[in-house]
Parts: structure tokens; sequence; C-alpha cells
């Protein structure tokens, strides 16, 4: 009998030794990276690791950083320069950036919307407001319902600089929590347009984008975000409190590796650099 509970004492403590030896890494952040973030945790090689992966917005995996309650920030967007200068004064040093992927910004329109192409200044006029019926589009006379990304999201910080010109959204625009929101909810708006990550067009269609009405329109392919044909692209990114070290080290030197980047197109988006 002593036997048999000796041994069971040392297999219980065995399975709690290797509880204890897997290292948990959390990253938060960005939901238009939560696909790709998962997928990457889903395939790391080192299974000793375990993750902890939530969205929320970029904004909010930027506070999380700040407080102390994550390991990696994933942000579709670039650090303000007021949250570097909070993370430097609570931190003593600046944040450590790295670039893990890049995005196109698709413009998301209903199947059944039969618009050819948009100019950067027809999206402007669209979302703040001054274009308010698909009949100046050359479509039909119906109002345009528009939907975007809450304020925390780093595409909608994206869109609103680099589109809007930091101009306001019309007040009509519907404000969804994630990019499957707002592509699910032009999937079943003919008359709905809206805007996400390249990854998540799945029952919606694309619609091409130009600069300006002189130049040629284009489609967020890889080729054309890589060549910067596509007007509407960015890097995603990982951001950390300091240079990564030990587990965290290992894993973003994968993720911006060969087969880290592989899972890049695997998923929809593209390489942040490119491996022969």
């Amino acid at each position: 009998m002593r036997f048999f509970q000796t041994f069971g004492f040392i297999c219980l403590f065995l399975l709690m030794g290797a509880r204890f030896q897997q290292a948990t890494l959390t990253i938060k952040g960005s939901d238009t990276m939560v696909i790709l973030v998962q997928r990457w945790t889903e395939v790391y090689p080192d299974k000793k690791v375990g993750f902890q992966v939530t969205g929320g917005g970029s904004g909010t995996g930027i506070a999380a950083l700040v407080n102390g309650t994550t390991d990696i920030c994933a942000s579709s967007r670039p650090m303000k320069p007021a949250e570097v200068a909070h993370m430097k004064e609570k931190f003593g040093m600046l944040p450590h950036e790295i670039r893990v992927a890049r995005d196109g910004i698709s413009i998301y329109v209903n199947k059944e919307n039969p618009l050819k192409k948009l100019t950067m200044n027809q999206l402007k006029g669209i979302f703040t407001g001054k274009i308010r019926n698909w009949k100046e589009l050359g479509g039909a006379d119906h109002s345009i319902i528009l939907y975007s990304r809450e304020n925390n999201s780093g595409t909608y910080e994206f869109f609103k600089e680099h589109v809007l010109f930091k101009k306001d959204f019309h007040p009509i625009a519907q404000h969804m929590p994630g990019t499957s929101a707002v592509v699910g909810a032009v999937a079943m708006d003919r008359w709905g347009i809206g805007y996400g990550g390249a990854a998540y067009t799945v029952g919606v269609r694309e619609i091409p984008v130009a600069i300006d009405d002189t130049n040629k329109e284009y489609l967020p392919t890889e080729d054309n975000i890589l060549s910067g044909k596509y007007p509407i692209s960015r890097f995603l990114f990982f951001y950390l409190r300091e240079k990564p070290k030990t587990q965290i080290k290992q894993f973003i030197d994968w993720v911006i590796g060969p087969g880290g980047q592989k899972v890049v197109n695997e998923v929809g988006y593209f390489p942040s650099m490119k491996y022969n």
C-alpha cells in the first residue's frame, strides 16, 4: 500500500513539475492580427511554451503593455508619441518595435454592388459624409451605409489618418467591434461599405483603389502592396517593454523567420520581408 502511495506522489510531483516548467506568454491587442497571432501560436514548434492570445484593439494592447499585463502587444498601427513617452516615463526606456507582417486595408462592398473602383478622394468623401448616395459614384439611387471599426482599433486610427487625413468619420457610420463584424455587416447589406484587413475578405467583394483619377486602380495583392501600387497598406507590429529575451526572443525570432513568415502568407497577410 505504501508503495502505491509513494508512486502516486511521485507521479503527481512530475505532472506538477511539467506544468510549472511551461512558460506562458501573453499577447494582447489588435483584433486585425488575432487570427494571425493565434495561428503562429498554434504551429510554434516549441511546445513547452504556452500562449494566451486576446484582442480588444491595438489601443487596448498598448495600454496592457504599459500596465504590465501583457508580455507582447500586437498592434496594427505604430505607437503614438504620447504612448512612447508614457512607456519611457514608466520603464525608463523606449518600447521595442518589431515589424512582423504587412497588410493591405481592403475596401469591402456587398457582392451585389457593381462598383468597379474607387479613388482615395472618393473614399474620404464617402466616410466623412460628403458622398452620401451610390448614384454619385455611378451606382443606384440609394444611401450609402457606412461600417467602421471602433475608435480603439489600430485599423480605425490608420484609416482616419491615411484615408480621411484626420477628418472625423460621418456620424451615421456604424462602429463595429471587430473586422469580422464589419465583413458580416457588409455581406448582409447590399448598400454597405466597410474596410479592414485583407485576410478577412470572405463573403464580400474587394474594390480596387486608385490614388486619383489619373492613376490605375489596384487590389491589395502581395505584389501590389510590396511594390507600393496599392495605396492603403501598412506594417503590423509587435511591441515589447524591452528587447526580447529567452522564450520571447525565441518566439519572435521564429515569427520573423521563414517559418513564421510562411504562416503570414497562409493566413492571408503578407510577409514583412522576403525569404528565398
